[in-house]
């Protein structure tokens, strides 16, 4: 006698009927390949969906939302994992690791990505052309993903963010509907998806600008702990010095013992400077001279680099890791803010954080872009990131207190607003709303209430009700 309900029945019989409609694989909790399909690249965070659809192109997207419609099951969606912030528990996930194709088109400077693709991927196609993206600090990350959130890497101040330059998105809503949007076509969708991320549908392409940038000037400096309050306030007079073409950041790091570390590095607290200048080694290291002089590097890695290097500049981890990260914006960075965060995060705080960091914003980031998004931020000066120490018994309860107080105590010259790829697992309406101005969220939830009045993408960094 059968154990299984016929609600389960018919629910497996439409999962048959889904994998006869989508080219990729479709995959239920217990199949081979289940568990390595819905794992993120932050391992805090395990989906557990009812089922998997590996996407192909964007009708397996679409019939994969037209099946969770069907069964009213949200939809969440996911390239490599590292925008994970939420479990994706009975929804229907689409896995876009296999959309993968790149189009380059060197004549208009143009790519045409596939959602799966990294930026690592990007570069690589992008390089031989002498043409570079607006890519973040870790290649390995997801392109489409990191566009929709804004986007900030090593070189967006002379640039902007990375959603400033998409031309193109082709898009499936919650309707199934295959779209294609830019400043003609879906002008509303167009905009509330650059800066909206997952709020409005699921992505299999976009067309983004590229720039004649083959190489940088940049790398890393760092500095032992006992030269923390030294580096930060240098660091805080240096940067309103700095031209558009420079791109700073310094983060306080706690790294373990780790073979793979420089001896220098392992095992310490240091402050690690990352500097990039579109220009000259001359030009360049005339503007470091002053955070040269502010301490004696422990470890110096400034050099001439070809743009497929970026990576060496931030040395962010490259292998998956369970991760708490938190963010806020700052409209300035005063002398009293430096002695905040060197008090709550500090090498004398004993606080189970890997990374406390300060990002120079500013530059062209703080400019209206030619195509008009829903991108927040604009007016700060620096962000601020917080991540926690990879230690699982820790990541709910110890770490998040902790993180919290680093950004409470910075609270005075917080401009009340976030980025919304720094959001981390702050879903709350509330605080996903800090992400947006408020007229650019009321005309987000206006949207939202358009092209998806039923919720279908209510998972992760969406448009909360109001």
């Amino acid at each position: 006698m059968s154990t299984v309900s016929p609600e389960t029945d018919r629910f497996g019989m439409a999962v048959e009927a889904l994998r006869r409609q989508v080219s990729g694989p479709v995959l239920s909790p217990g199949q081979h390949g289940f568990e390595e399909e819905a794992a993120a690249f932050n391992l805090a965070v395990r989906h557990h969906p009812a089922v998997v659809v590996a996407a192909t192109g964007a009708e397996d997207v679409a019939a994969a939302i037209r099946f969770a419609t069907t069964h009213s099951l949200p939809v969440a969606v996911q390239a490599t994992g590292h925008g994970a912030v939420q479990p994706a528990d009975g929804a229907v996930l689409i896995s876009t690791s296999r959309m993968r194709d790149i189009h380059v088109d060197p004549s208009t400077r143009g790519a045409r990505i596939g959602a799966g693709c990294t930026w690592g991927e990007v570069i690589a196609a992008t390089a031989p052309h002498g043409l570079a993206p607006l890519s973040g600090s870790a290649s390995g990350v997801g392109a489409v993903g990191y566009t929709l959130g804004g986007g900030i890497g090593p070189i967006s101040r002379a640039f902007g963010f990375a959603a400033d330059h998409v031309r193109e998105i082709t898009v499936v809503t919650a309707d199934g509907l295959v779209r294609v949007a830019d400043t003609r076509r879906e002008p509303d969708l167009f905009w509330a998806l650059r800066g909206g991320k997952g709020s409005f549908g699921v992505v299999t392409s976009m067309v983004v600008d590229l720039f004649p940038v083959t190489s940088l000037y940049g790398g890393g400096l760092y500095y032992g702990a006992e030269d923390a309050a030294a580096v930060l306030h240098a660091y805080r007079r240096w940067t309103g010095t700095l031209p558009e073409a420079t791109g700073t950041s310094v983060a306080m790091l706690r790294l373990p013992p780790l073979p793979e570390l420089p001896p220098q590095l392992r095992g310490r607290f240091v402050v690690h400077l990352r500097f990039t200048h579109l220009g000259g080694a001359q030009e360049a290291e005339g503007l470091l001279a002053p955070m040269r002089a502010a301490a004696e590097p422990i470890l110096d890695t400034v050099a001439r680099l070809p743009f497929t290097a970026l990576d060496t500049v931030h040395n962010d981890p490259v292998t998956p890791m369970p991760a708490w990260d938190r963010g806020t914006l700052l409209r300035e960075l005063t002398a009293e803010t430096v002695e905040a965060i060197l008090a709550v995060a500090g090498p004398a705080a004993d606080v189970p954080l890997s990374v406390v960091e300060l990002r120079q914003l500013g530059g062209a980031l703080g400019r209206a872009p030619e195509r008009p998004n829903a991108v927040g931020g604009r007016d700060a000066a620096f962000s601020v990131l917080v991540i926690g120490a990879p230690v699982p018994e820790l990541l709910e309860t110890v770490i998040p207190a902790t993180g919290q107080a680093v950004l409470d105590a910075l609270a005075p010259w917080s401009t009340g607003g976030s980025l919304l790829n720094f959001q981390g697992s702050a879903l709350a309406p509330a605080q996903l709303a800090r992400a947006w101005p408020e007229p650019v969220l009321r005309r987000l939830v206006e949207l939202k209430d358009r092209y998806d009045p039923a919720r279908v993408f209510r998972l992760g960094h969406v448009v909360p009700r109001l």
